[in-house]
C-alpha cells in the first residue's frame, strides 16, 4: 500500500476524532500499519475541529483520520459539508478503510434489570434502538454522549444503573465489565473511514475518485455533469448534496466514481466538465487499505 502513496514518511501528526477508544482510534491503527507510519496521535473532539486544525496548521506533516459514512445511519453530514472547504489547503483523501461496528452493553451491573440510563454516541443508540426496547422498560432513560468511548469512560463501579453502548475493545482498554455482546440491530454494521493528507496517490487499478463542485442554479446543470460521466462509461457509486451556505438555492454537490484522476477517460470527462461548473475540486482519488 506504501508504495501507491507519495511522501507519507513525512506525517508527524496524525488528528482523530477520540477520546481513544472510539472506532476513529481503531481505524486510526489500521491505517498507522498500513503506512507504517511514525507519527504522535491526536485525538480532538469533533470533525469540525479536526477540519479546522488542518486548515490552521496547513503543512504536510499532518494528517487526519474521520468517519464519513455509516452502512445504517449513512453519510456524516458533517464531514461532507467540511470535505470541499479544504480546497484552499489541498489536503485530500489518499485512502480508506472500513471497520465493522460490533455494538455491546457495558457496564457494572450484575443484572439489566438493575441498569436505569444507557449513555452512547446518538448513533450508537440509534443503531441499538430495537434491542433497547425489547429489553428495558419504556422508563429507561438515554443520555447522548460525544462518542462510544466517552460513554465507558464515564462509568463508576458505584452505580450500577448506568451503562454505556460501545465496543468491547474499548471496554477492556478502560478495564469496564461487558454485560451482553453484539446488541447491534443489524448484524451488518460497519462505518467508513477516510485518511486525509497533502499528498498525490498513484492508480492501482482499484481506485475510487472523489469530487465536489457546484453549478450555476438553473435546471439542467447536474444532468450535463452526470451526461459527461455516463459518456465516458465512469461509473458513479454515490452521489448527494449539500446546501452552499451562500445562498438559497445554490448547492454543492459530492460524487463518487470508480477510477483514478491520471486514468484518460476521467481526465477528457474533467476536460468538458471544468467550463461548466462554479467551483471544482478533486476531493481525492484512493483505495481501501482493507
Amino acid at each position: 500500500m506504501t508504495s501507491d502513496i507519495l511522501d507519507t514518511a513525512k506525517i508527524r501528526k496524525l488528528l482523530f476524532l477520540g477520546p481513544k477508544g472510539s472506532y476513529s482510534d481503531f481505524a486510526k491503527d489500521k491505517f498507522i500499519d498500513a503506512f507504517r507510519l511514525n507519527c504522535v496521535s491526536t485525538n480532538l473532539k469533533s470533525i469540525s475541529g479536526i477540519i479546522k486544525a488542518l486548515k490552521d496548521e496547513n503543512s504536510e506533516d499532518m494528517a487526519a483520520v474521520i468517519p464519513i459514512e455509516n452502512s445504517i445511519e449513512g453519510i456524516v453530514r458533517e464531514t461532507l459539508d467540511n470535505l470541499s472547504s479544504l480546497k484552499k489547503e489541498e489536503f485530500k483523501i489518499i485512502a480508506e478503510t472500513t471497520m465493522n461496528v460490533h455494538h455491546a452493553l457495558i457496564g457494572y451491573a450484575d443484572k439489566k434489570s438493575e441498569i436505569k440510563i444507557v449513555r452512547s454516541h446518538p448513533q450508537a443508540l440509534a443503531q441499538c434502538k430495537k434491542h433497547l426496547c425489547a429489553n428495558f422498560s419504556d422508563s429507561l432513560i438515554e443520555e447522548a454522549t460525544l462518542s462510544t468511548s466517552a460513554a465507558i469512560r464515564s462509568l463508576t463501579p458505584d452505580d450500577k444503573t448506568v451503562a454505556a453502548i460501545g465496543s468491547e475493545e474499548c471496554a477492556k482498554m478502560y478495564n469496564v465489565p461487558v454485560i451482553e455482546t453484539n446488541i447491534n440491530d443489524e448484524t451488518n454494521n460497519q462505518t467508513r473511514f477516510i485518511f486525509l493528507a497533502k499528498f498525490s496517490t498513484r492508480p492501482t487499478g482499484k481506485d475510487k475518485t472523489s469530487i465536489t463542485f457546484s453549478t450555476e442554479n438553473k435546471a439542467g446543470a447536474l444532468s450535463k455533469i452526470l451526461t459527461i460521466l455516463d459518456k465516458y462509461d465512469i461509473n458513479m457509486s454515490y452521489i448527494d448534496s449539500r446546501p452552499s451556505k451562500k445562498e438559497l438555492g445554490e448547492y454543492v454537490f459530492y460524487i463518487d466514481f470508480e477510477g483514478h484522476i491520471s486514468d484518460s477517460k476521467v481526465e477528457k470527462a474533467f476536460k468538458e466538465i471544468l467550463p461548466i461548473v462554479k467551483m471544482f475540486y478533486v476531493i481525492g482519488s484512493y483505495k481501501s487499505v482493507d
